[in-house]
């Protein structure tokens, strides 16, 4: 029995334009003059949806919301056996984390783009492109989440990150590795997620601002964040979860004013926790009331934390 996959189209790399002196147009191929450049698989039924034509790093949330109606839509028809999804990889992991936390089916949902153009020689947008549909059909793949799909490799979308800016091998999970791969367009997979966290989605999402601690930086960026009428923020501490002691009074206000503030840490790997005891540390800012992050990097948690503050009116530690 034929499969049918849905392919829904946002833009990016993958679908761009040589326009000359070395520039790309991002997003200016359409999904039917992007299949019409590749050899997809002749064994698969392909729809295509064109629904937004932008670069990556013009996604938001507002987007993002857009793209997640449209995949449900499709996950409803029960002719298709799962979603790919094309986007600039700029953004693509927080695209990709977006619909993993806020879509509950267990039909695949794929994400991938591409590091060259079209146009490009040694371009990866027909291995991507054709490997990400035959993902998309594939059973083992059932009750997954949302991952992405990058040089023959299947990311968990909780924790894939663009580790390159032009290399092929632009995706990687430090710490967690890959699920599997796609060879020879055949699917194998050797690890899945043990837990799949989704939430709905029936509020707009909030601002929620991402600030790096850095040696000597003091509440600046904080107080902006407050002032845009930020509900939450997130920090990027060092190590363990360190901020800048300068930080700490403008970490206290924000708190006191009632918005969320989650630590994560900029290293690698590894979770934030209560080691130190100094003014600025992981056990301070916990004792004030903010939330350790966990493994999450920034960008996740700032996804996370605005799903779960359009849904609660108080976040629950435990769900980082």
């Amino acid at each position: 029995m034929m499969k049918k996959v849905t392919l829904i189209t946002t833009g990016g790399t993958i679908a761009s334009k040589d326009i000359g002196g070395g520039l790309l147009s991002s997003g200016a191929l359409s999904g039917e003059q992007l299949a019409a450049l590749c050899k997809l698989p002749d064994d698969i039924e392909i729809k295509i949806v064109d629904l937004i034509q932008v670069p990556s790093m013009f996604m938001d949330f507002e987007k993002m919301s857009v793209l997640r109606e449209a995949v449900l839509n499709e996950l409803n028809d029960e002719s298709v056996s799962g979603i790919v999804i094309t986007h600039g990889t700029d953004s693509l992991e927080e695209t990709a984390y977006f619909l993993d936390v806020t879509i509950d089916n267990k039909k695949p949902v794929i994400v991938t783009g591409s590091q060259r153009s079209p146009e490009d020689e040694g371009t990866d947008v027909y291995s991507n492109l054709r490997n990400s549909i035959y993902a998309a059909a594939a059973e083992i793949l059932k009750d997954v989440g949302t991952v992405a799909v990058f040089n023959e490799r299947i990311y968990s979308a909780k924790y894939v990150k663009k580790v390159h800016a032009s290399n092929l091998q632009g995706f990687h999970s430090f710490g967690y590795g890959y699920l599997g791969i796609i060879d020879n367009g055949v699917v194998n997979i050797y690890q899945k997620p043990v837990n799949h966290e989704c939430y709905p989605l029936e509020h707009p999402l909030p601002r929620v601002d991402i600030i790096k601690c850095y040696t000597g930086a003091d509440g600046f960026l904080i107080e902006a964040a407050v002032q845009a009428s930020a509900k939450g923020i997130v920090l990027e501490g060092a190590g363990r979860g360190q901020a800048a002691p300068k930080m700490v009074d403008a970490i206290q206000a924000a708190l006191d004013k009632g918005i969320t503030v989650v630590m994560t840490t900029s290293a690698e790997e590894g979770h934030v926790h209560p080691s130190y005891s100094y003014v600025g540390s992981g056990h301070d800012l916990m004792s004030r009331g903010v939330i350790l992050g966990g493994d999450f990097d920034s960008k996740k948690a700032r996804i996370k934390l605005a799903v779960l503050l359009s849904n609660f009116e108080e976040v629950i530690q435990d769900l980082f």
